[in-house]
């Protein structure tokens, strides 16, 4: 990548950096009082930014597991680049979810007082495990690299943590452990993100929500997700751009993408289809209010444009070209926060009795919900935050060269 392109992303991610930390500030100076919602509403753009993030970071750890598990060679150049994307999205919906709760000084007794009745109580275990993994799985895919590069780099050097051992052997064990990692992954990813659609899926109280195929609706939005902000990446970030490995590379990811967008709306015209025929007012007046709402342009512009037709029409009349790929998968990853605000806003902001909205009003008893300048802000600068470790682990890490090439 052109040095100058990269410093456009640095000062694009720096500017969001510093304009969103009014958010920050205002968020941990005057708690939840400038955010707009409330009693009724009690979920507002933070946790729909939690599960978009979170759904990145899944998605891209588990076509991570194609190269490192079942060892697919057409995809070992972007294996670190997808830990990566992976860790620092991660990274931003864990700001964004502490944040979110009231005192969040507390969160550690989800850890040490967990209630293993709740799936929540189950989520800060799987998270942690979650973390470690990434970490562990990330250092042994660079180990060689840093070995490689420790006689140059104290950086380098330090992150060895004396294990300088470049040898096919040494490689070859580092393989084996990343396989072993890998594996463990691929279950606790499944887990942890099915676990975030199971803890919607349970309310029984929300309709909307219940249903067994939750759960599912979120693993494949995860790996469409996911799968096309790391095609963005590698399209971007990959040094050989240019040659004809990358552009192999590009197209072969751009159609893991579109059999993961055909699923993906599959998945949806089948729950919204059946949930709209049952006409069973619990259930569809949400679902009219994602369709025909006041927000409907969340829907149909941001969702069903922006982020299924031009990306499917890319997808398929350019799949000999990554420039029209790489657009596509920006498209899918950014839009799909819109699928992530449908899921948690219409739920809440429908009254769950006829004339509630009536019988008691106050300033936070309101079924009106837009986000306030101050979620606006903190969800930029988390958003922000992870563009810059991203980037910082692209300049100082050995995430884009081989081993051979680091020696």
């Amino acid at each position: 990548m052109k040095k100058q392109t990269l410093t456009i992303f640095w000062i694009i991610a720096g500017a969001g950096f510093i304009a969103g930390g009014y958010g920050l500030w205002d968020r941990l100076a005057n708690g939840h009082a400038n955010a707009a919602y409330g009693s009724y509403v009690p979920w507002g753009l933070w946790v729909a930014e939690y599960i978009y993030f979170i759904g990145l970071s899944a998605g891209a750890f588990l076509l991570s597991t194609l190269v490192y598990v079942f060892n697919v060679r057409r995809l070992e150049k972007v294996g670190k680049l997808a830990l990566l994307t992976a860790l620092v999205t991660l990274l931003a919906a864990m700001f964004l979810i502490w944040m979110d709760i009231g005192h969040p000084e507390r969160a550690w007794k989800l850890m040490f007082n967990t209630n293993f009745n709740s799936i929540m109580g189950w989520m800060i275990w799987l998270y942690t495990a979650y973390f470690i993994l990434l970490l562990a799985e990330l250092w042994f895919a660079m180990r060689g690299d840093l070995a490689s590069w420790s006689s140059r780099s104290a950086l380098a050097r330090f992150l060895t943590f004396g294990r300088r051992d470049s040898s096919e052997a040494a490689l070859t064990a580092d393989r084996r452990t990343l396989r072993v990692l890998g594996s463990i992954g691929v279950p606790l990813a499944v887990a942890f993100h099915g676990g975030v659609g199971a803890l919607f899926g349970v309310l029984g109280s929300r309709p909307f929500w219940n249903s067994g195929i939750t759960p599912i609706v979120f693993l494949v939005g995860a790996l469409l997700s996911g799968g096309a902000l790391l095609t963005f990446v590698a399209a971007l970030f990959d040094p050989d751009r240019g040659t004809a490995d990358h552009r192999g590379l590009v197209l072969f990811l751009g159609n893991i993408v579109l059999a993961l967008l055909a699923l993906d709306v599959l998945l949806e015209w089948a729950e919204y289809s059946i949930t709209y025929y049952s006409a069973i007012p619990a259930s569809v007046d949400p679902l009219r209010m994602v369709l025909f709402g006041p927000h409907w342009w969340v829907f149909w512009g941001v969702h069903v444009g922006l982020g299924v037709v031009i990306p499917a029409i890319l997808l398929v009349a350019g799949k000999h070209t990554p420039g029209k790929i790489a657009v596509a998968g920006l498209l899918i990853a950014v839009t799909f926060i819109a699928v992530r605000l449908n899921i948690v806003i219409p739920a809440l902001v429908t009254p769950e009795l006829q004339g509630l909205e009536q019988a008691f009003t106050g300033p936070g008893l309101t079924f009106a919900y837009f986000p306030s300048a101050t979620e606006w802000l903190f969800g930029l600068w988390s958003a922000s935050l992870a563009a810059l470790v991203f980037l910082a682990g692209l300049h100082w890490l050995p995430i884009l060269n081989q081993p051979t090439e680091a020696a």
